[in-house]
């Protein structure tokens, strides 16, 4: 049986201090420059990043030597809740009253309000037995004649594994329906010369690239050409040429296949035969989402991100039926697995996915 230890703002200073330790699996409390509260949670492959009450973000995934998160422009979490200016995270929660670019009809914030939410609880679950340790928190979100959810995330590390378990359920508190969206912003570090591999069809009609243009960002005079270029042939996206223009960033929306345990899956293959992976069930997020974002500043790689929804804001996404109405008192949830597979797990991987494309 796990036990449960609260976690309290008060239990994190600038000193880094161990909490927990069972067997290889280590937990540490410190709180960053910024005065954000974090854990590293640490076994003998590895550590993450965990902010337990800034959106339960892993704002850092390392294994086996090798820092799996995004490049960014920031060094260390910022207390804020504007979504660009806090932006660096190996995963963030997105939505959940709205997602992706606001148009001119929505007031959402970018991504919603969860991604830097201040979640009032978190804790860990201990399961010494099964050498495993559950971090997790919730967060109550109620706005008068509107909203009233509770958001209860998890993650899951366990002892000699480079995968970790993340889910998410969101509960409505009222009595009435709620409309909701979501995507897990997933943010790996491509690599040149790696290569994707994913349960899909490699062709234009289901890998289809995103040709609108957010207000944030300003593409150079060729991105539209090739923004052109992948709307016919998806496929030179599949390896990263250095010289490849994913600047400032290339969106797919993507239509993935499950196999026959209703998991899709995604990896990139590095040059030296290992690889970044997740997977999720389509029945949960029927929509993926892949970003990519290759410049000086900036490297990321969203593999492919679990949604309900694309990214064009509340009242696009409403009109294309990409709304998730949940009746009150009942809940929702997204199952997901994500980080780093060894070669061998690779190699077992890419036979998978080239089974679900094949079937």
């Amino acid at each position: 049986m796990a036990v449960r230890l609260e976690l309290y703002r008060s239990h994190f200073e600038e000193t880094e201090r161990q909490l927990v330790e069972i067997g290889e699996l280590c937990v540490s409390t410190f709180r960053y420059a910024s005065g954000i509260e974090a854990l590293r949670v640490r076994n003998a492959r590895g550590e993450i990043i965990i902010l337990p009450f800034k959106g339960q973000q892993i704002w850092q995934a390392c294994f086996d030597g090798r820092d799996l998160t995004m490049k960014s422009m920031f060094d260390e979490p910022v207390d804020t809740m504007v979504y660009l200016q806090n932006y660096g995270a190996f995963l963030l929660h997105c939505g959940l009253t709205g997602l992706g670019d606001p148009g001119p009809e929505d007031n959402h914030p970018l991504h919603g309000e969860i991604p830097n939410a201040p979640f009032q609880k978190a804790w860990l679950e201990i399961d010494a037995p099964s050498q495993k340790i559950t971090i997790a928190g919730s967060y109550h979100y109620t706005v008068a004649f509107s909203t009233n959810y509770l958001a209860t995330a998890k993650i899951v590390m366990e002892a000699g594994s480079a995968l970790l378990d993340v889910s998410l359920e969101v509960e409505n508190l009222k009595h009435t329906p709620m409309e909701m969206m979501y995507l897990a912003h997933a943010n790996f570090r491509p690599v040149d010369h790696g290569e994707l591999h994913y349960s899909a069809s490699y062709d234009a009609a289901s890998v289809r690239v995103r040709r609108s243009v957010p207000a944030h960002i300003s593409p150079k005079p060729d991105y539209m050409a090739f923004i052109t270029q992948l709307a016919k042939d998806p496929l030179p996206h599949h390896q990263f040429d250095p010289s490849l223009a994913f600047d400032p960033e290339v969106v797919f929306s993507i239509d993935m296949l499950a196999d026959n345990k209703g998991f899709a899956h995604a990896i990139q293959i590095h040059p030296d035969g290992s690889a970044d992976y997740i997977g999720y069930r389509p029945d949960q997020a029927p929509i993926c989402m892949r970003w990519i974002c290759r410049t000086p500043d900036q490297d990321g790689l969203g593999l492919a991100f679990p949604a309900t929804a694309e990214v064009e804001g509340f009242t696009a996404e409403k009109s294309k039926g990409n709304i998730v109405k949940l009746d009150g008192k009942k809940s929702w949830s997204i199952a997901m697995r994500m980080g780093l597979l060894t070669a061998s797990e690779a190699g077992d991987m890419k036979a998978r996915i080239d089974r679900i494309r094949q079937d």
